[in-house]
This record gives structure tokens, sequence and C-alpha cells, in this order.
């Protein structure tokens, strides 16, 4: 959270607690429906009647997305160049540079000529920038000879086609929603341009969005996990419904970041897979990466690399982690703006939630609000005829007779769930100790504290860290990476890709 988000105007400011005059005034100062007003204004009442209130969750969270951020910039400072593939629409090849991230000019994908019909950021810039030669036939190639005619200008350049069409049709529908999405990842302690950037690469930010797969809504968990997740909570958890599957999303998001000490392993945990992301921080850490971040982004350049050196040669160092797995950190910082500015630029609605305590038929719905049902979907995608007993119902307002309000973001956390998640956040990081038996009853607590602060966030963190529990004590990933860590086998040929990629660029050829 930024210095500048606590003096942001809100989508909606409401007045808190009445604890004297010195948190009126901090309450008409900052916004009260940000996470990290609502922690001092909480601190504030706790002092007010002799308690001890940590406010410290957002510190934490700000430290570890500026340490993330730092690394980012330093080992991929191209970073901001991926907000134009999901803002510019289907049909270009994108050009940026490599040293900065600026777009400096779009070309058709299919058919055109691309030294008449380039689309330049600089206006001093045109086809005479290219030469007079024509370009290859090949996409690929002759994306290559545009990358060796713009270096002398520009420097060099990545580029990649724009993919528009997947969010932006999305932004008049849910754009409105972001704000209040925000919300809800900060309550679990995840940065909200972070989480939904994630979204934003993963459905568009659409609800309905379904991979082949089987990967469902806002961050594509897998069917099989949703269903875990609906076993494991006392609520009915409806997949489609963005705003029910956010504080899951934030929440797992959240633990992952917490057991690497690092968003970005977080993030590519959720892409690729823990195994994967685990042979990718050793083999970081052989490099000589100090921080997670480091062995990480170190880890992941060597295995780009080696893949285009001897792709099966060397497919035991990296197994299925590809260029997209390679990009995905940097596609989410840079998407972060994305995020941004879609908040700034579109109208925000409020979304009110209540739990249903029956089942409600859309028909009841359009008829006790007058609103359409086009607009009650907006809200509910998932919602076709009607809304299970015990799930969640989306509105622009609050209607009582729909069930008791659980919009948990409209109000300041508890205290004890503040408490709670600020000392989570500070567990010790590492994937090893988190896999270890003695860890569990570590882990098993926090869930029974959050359990117990009887929040709907509370609950939703300890179901999620139940299921993650599941997955440490079932997994067979720390056997693998103990043997990927150990293999005498692995070792030399991870010496040998490191010689070889030595040896290239001792000859210029890398």
């Amino acid at each position: 959270m930024t210095g500048n988000a606590l003096v942001k105007s809100g989508l909606c400011a409401k007045s808190l607690l009445d604890v004297g005059a010195a948190t009126d005034r901090l309450g008409k100062t900052l916004n009260p429906r940000r996470p990290t007003t609502q922690l001092l204004l909480i601190a504030l009442v706790g002092i007010a009647h002799g308690l001890t209130v940590a406010a410290e969750p957002t510190a934490r969270v700000d430290a570890r997305l500026q340490a993330d951020l730092a690394v980012v910039k330093e080992f991929r400072p191209a970073y901001p160049f991926w907000q134009h593939i999901f803002t510019i629409t289907d049909g270009r090849i994108a050009f940026g540079s490599a040293l900065d991230g600026r777009l400096v000019a779009t070309f058709p994908a299919k058919g055109g000529d691309w030294l008449k019909d380039g689309l330049w950021v600089d206006p001093t810039m045109s086809s005479a920038t290219l030469g007079p030669r024509p370009f290859p036939v090949g996409l690929d190639d002759r994306r290559e000879e545009v990358a060796r005619r713009l270096a002398p200008t520009v420097g060099p350049v990545l580029s990649n086609p724009t993919r528009g069409l997947f969010l932006l049709p999305n932004v008049p529908k849910y754009g409105p929603f972001v704000g209040e999405w925000s919300l809800i990842y900060e309550r679990f302690g995840v940065p909200a341009d972070i989480g939904l950037a994630q979204a934003v690469l993963e459905s568009g930010l659409n609800g309905t969005a379904r991979s082949r797969a089987n990967a469902l809504g806002l961050c594509q968990f897998l069917r099989r996990n949703w269903d875990t997740l609906n076993r494991l909570s006392p609520e009915h958890i409806e997949a489609y419904n963005q705003t029910t599957q956010a504080p899951y999303c934030a929440a797992y998001l959240s633990i992952l970041a917490t057991m690497y000490g690092s968003f970005i392993p977080a993030l590519s945990e959720h892409h690729s897979g823990g195994v994967n992301v685990g042979r990718t921080l050793i083999n970081g850490e052989r490099l000589g990466g100090v921080t997670v971040q480091q062995q990480y982004l170190r880890g992941s350049q060597f295995a780009r690399e080696l893949r285009s050196v001897a792709l099966q040669r060397y497919r035991d160092l990296y197994r299925t982690y590809g260029i997209r797995s390679f990009r995905y950190a940097e596609m989410v910082f840079g998407n972060t703006i994305t995020v941004k500015r879609i908040r700034d630029d579109v109208p925000q609605d409020r979304i009110f939630a209540m739990r249903t305590p029956r089942i409600i038929p859309i028909g009841e719905i359009t008829k006790r609000t007058t609103l359409t049902a086009t607009e009650v979907q907006r809200f509910n995608p998932a919602l076709t005829r009607s809304v299970p007993a015990k799930a969640n119902l989306y509105l622009p307002m609050r209607v009582p007779e729909f069930g008791a309000d659980v919009s948990f973001w409209h109000q300041p956390p508890s205290p004890e769930y503040a408490t709670a998640l600020d000392e989570f956040l500070q567990l010790d990081a590492g994937v090893q100790r988190w896999h270890e038996a003695s860890f569990e009853p570590v882990l098993q607590g926090f869930r029974r504290r959050f359990e117990a602060t009887n929040t709907e966030e509370g609950r939703v963190m300890a179901t999620m860290l139940a299921y993650v529990i599941g997955d440490l004590r079932n997994s067979r990933r720390a056997a693998i990476l103990e043997e990927f860590r150990t293999n005498g086998k692995i070792l030399t040929l991870f010496k040998q890709g490191v010689s070889e990629l030595s040896t290239m660029v001792a000859s210029g050829q890398q």
C-alpha cells in the first residue's frame, strides 16, 4: 500500500467508529474503506479501550511488495511492456523496449505490409527506421528481422501478439467491481493490483472463463480444487462468481507468498506448479542468488537459456517450466498498471453480499430489486435460475430479505483477525520447512485462530489453510525437490549447462 493510497478519495467513504475527536479527525482525513486506514482506526479503538492491537499487516505486505518490485526492476526492467498486450485489440504484434518496457510500435499479425502498416508510438519514428528491404514471409522470421532492424535505434526489443479481446470486452461489465475486489484482496494481505493483475492474465476478469483443463473463473482454480474447497468450507462456493472467488484467490496467494517470503514465486506456483518453482529456486541458489527473489529470477533465466540451447538435453533441469512460466511474474507486475487504470477510469459500483438462507429464484430477485436479469447476472455470473441456499447473492444494494450481510470488506477487520493475519505474515519462509511434519502444528494453530475470529475472512483463511495443509501433507513435492537437490546426475547436468552457456557468452553467441 503506497502513501498516496492513504489520502486517495474512496469509492464511497462512510463513518466508522466514534472513539473521540482524534479518531474522528483521522476518519475525515483518510479513506475509511482502505485497509490501511481501517487498521489505524482499529489501533486507536484499541488504545481507547486499553487494548493492544497489531496494526502492521499492511506495512509488512508493502515491504514484501517493494522488495519484489526492486528485484523485478533489476532482472526484468521491461515488465511494463506487458500492460499493452491486454489493452491493444487482437491482431497486432507489439514491439517494446527490452530496457524499459516502453511500447515502440505494432504491426499486423496477418498480412499487411509492415513497411507501410506499422503504428508507431514515437512520432519521430516511422517505416524509414526499418529501412527499405522487404521482410521475410514467415511471422517468426519477420519478428526477428524487425528486432534486428530496431536494435541500432531502440536497443534490444521484445515482441508479443496482442490479446486485448481477452480483457477489453469485460471491462464495461466487470471493471466497475475492481474497487470492491481490491478491498477484498487487501483484507488477506495481498496488494490488490498484484492479485487482480493475475486475474487479468488468467480470466480477463470474466467469472465464467473456463480453460480446456477445466480451470474456472477469476483466478482459474481447477474444478477439482473448487470441489475440495467446497467440502472444507461451511458456505456454498459458486466458482463462477468473481466476488465469491476473490477471497479464496487472495487467501491462497497470501499463504504462498508467506511460504516463499515473496509474491514472485507465489504467483508462478499458481501458474506452473510448486515442483517447477522449486527446481527454479534451487537452480537460482546454485547460480548465486541470495534472496528468494534473486534465486527465482536467476533460475528462471537459466531455464529459458537452456531451452534455447538444447531443449531435450537439459530437460531434467526444468521439465515443464516453459516460456510463459518464465514471463508469468513479470506479466503480472506489468499489468498492475492495467488494474490501476481500470480502477481510476471506470466509475465504480458497490457490491453487497447476502448469505442466502434458502434457494432464491432469479425472478424473485428481479421483482424485489427492479433490476433486470442481465444486471443481476452481472453481479452474479454463476446465476442461471436461482441462488443456492448458504451461497452468496451479490447486488448493488443491501436487501435484508435475501439474507445476512456478509460484505466484510465494507467494515474494518476485527482486532482478532488483524492480529492473526499480522502474525501469520511473519512466519518463517521456506518450502522445505513448510513440508516438515513439525511445521504442520504451526499451520494448524493459525487455521484454528482464523476460524475462532468468527469472521467471514477468518473462515476463508481457515478453509484455504486446511486446503494447503492437506496439499503439503499429501504432495510428493518435498521428496521430488530433495532428490533434485542431492542427485549427482542432476548436479553434473547443471554444471554442464552453466559451462555451455558461459562458453556461448564468451564467444559472443548470446
